[in-house]
Parts: structure tokens; sequence; C-alpha cells
């Protein structure tokens, strides 16, 4: 009898560790924006149950790849429902900088169709049967970062929007005055990308709109810091940072818990 209740813990112990990654569970969703076919990245935690704040993933420019799929599948271990949404079309996504920046600038060049897109992703998180609708966040990476800047400033509900090394729009008091959550900018204190007079202007504004904002500099930090891979692209100005990739997540567990605290 005890080697047969033996046996049964081994087979137990040696299965935990895949128990434990079988908690989050991913699929895609296929969705379209106007005539554009567009594929997200769903990821949640089965092991919860009932319904639950979601977090709505963008993408740096490259697209919607692997790197924003693992930042999905972290938000659903910490108990969210992430979203890592396509801003750029199915399967479509690029490790050429030329490439990528031309479809970004492709999508920021036409202002109301840049949110309306990014509105299709919030809609699509808003609609699934676990997410608490009235919990939602939003974090975007660089091209994404600013993203949800956007999304916020133009009314969208969200209880808290994090932007990682994103530009800064620089937005009327009357969008800030839309921004219904707290906004989390995380921002390499090194990053060659974003003009100070920028960020001035940016911090204005959303002092002059009443906005609930924080912006944390990370020392040495460069433009995409969060991103490990990030010096292979050979671009002068972005390079990974171990100190400050790990500090920003904390910075924004410490947001999600404040802004969806009960």
């Amino acid at each position: 009898m005890l080697t047969r209740i033996f046996a049964v813990l081994a087979l137990l112990i040696a299965l935990a560790p895949e128990w434990a990654e079988a908690k989050v569970q991913t699929k895609t969703i296929a969705y379209k924006h106007g005539d554009l076919e567009l594929e997200g990245f769903l990821a949640w935690d089965d092991a919860i149950e009932g319904k639950r704040p979601g977090v709505l993933v963008v993408h740096e420019w490259w697209g919607l790849n692997d790197y924003a799929r693992d930042r999905a599948r972290q938000l659903a271990s910490m108990g969210y429902v992430a979203f890592a949404m396509d801003m750029y079309g199915k399967g479509k996504k690029t490790e050429h900088p030329a490439e990528a920046k031309e479809w970004a600038t492709q999508v920021r060049s036409n202002a109301a169709q840049w949110n309306e897109r990014a509105r299709k992703g919030y809609d699509i998180l808003k609609e699934q049967e676990l997410v608490d609708p009235k919990r939602i966040a939003a974090i975007g990476y660089c091209f994404g970062g600013s993203t949800v800047l956007q999304l916020a400033l133009q009314g969208a509900d969200l209880k808290a929007v994090a932007s990682f090394h994103g530009a800064l729009p620089i937005p009327e008091k009357s969008q800030v005055e839309k921004v219904t959550g707290k906004v989390l900018i995380c921002h390499g204190a090194a990053d060659s990308f974003i003009p100070e007079e920028t960020i001035q202007k940016f911090r204005a504004a959303m002092d002059a709109g009443g906005a609930d904002w924080q912006m944390i500099y990370y020392a040495g930090a460069r433009h995409s810091f969060t991103v490990p891979d990030a010096d292979k692209a050979g671009i002068e100005g972005i390079k990974y940072q171990k100190h400050a990739d790990e500090r920003s997540w904390r910075h924004l567990k410490l947001l999600l818990d404040e802004a969806f605290a009960k």
C-alpha cells in the first residue's frame, strides 16, 4: 500500500512543473478592422475562476511577435486576461528596421484609423467571457506605447495605461481631460529618440488636463530597454538594460494593483 502511495506522489511531483505551466492557456483570435484581417493572442490562467481585469498589450514597431506574446503570458500568470493585439495585419511582422519604420509610419499617418484599429483590440478584450469589462488596462512598447496613450486620449475606459520607451504625443487639454485612468510612462534616461523638449511639452499638457500620471526615468537606459534581444537590431541608441527592464515591470505591477484595487 505504501509503495503505491509513494509511486503516486512521485508521479505528482514529476508532473507538477507541467501542471504549473499549463495553468496559463493561450489562443489566437481572428478579427477585422475594415477589410484588414488581424490576429491577436489571448492569454489567461485557467486555475482562476470568475471574471478578472483585462490588459491590452500593443507591440513594438516590429509587429506582433514573440516578445509581445510573452508579455501577455506574464500578465496572465499574474491573474489577468491579456490580449496582445495586432496593429499591422495577420502574420505581418519584421526584423528589418526600415520595414518596421515604414509600417509604423503608415499607421500613424492616419490618426483616425490608428485609433480605430487600437479600439478594435480593446473591444475584443472587453468581449472576452473571463474579462470584467469595467476593469481594463493597456500597456505598450515603443510604437505600442504611443498607441495606448492615444487610446487613452481618445477616451477609452481604461483604469490604467503604461507606456514603455514609447513616443510621447503632445495632446490638447481637451484630450487629456478624456483620460479615465492612471498613466505610467517608463522612460530611459539615455533615450536619444525622444527629445527633451517633447517630454516637457507632454508633461505640461498632462498637468494642464489634470491627468493622474507619473513618469519614471531609468538611469543609463536607452530606447527599447525592456527587450532582451534589442541589441541585435544594430541600431545606435537601442539597447537592452536588465535593471531597467525588471524595475519597470515592478512599477507596472504596482500600477495595476492600485488601479484594480477594489
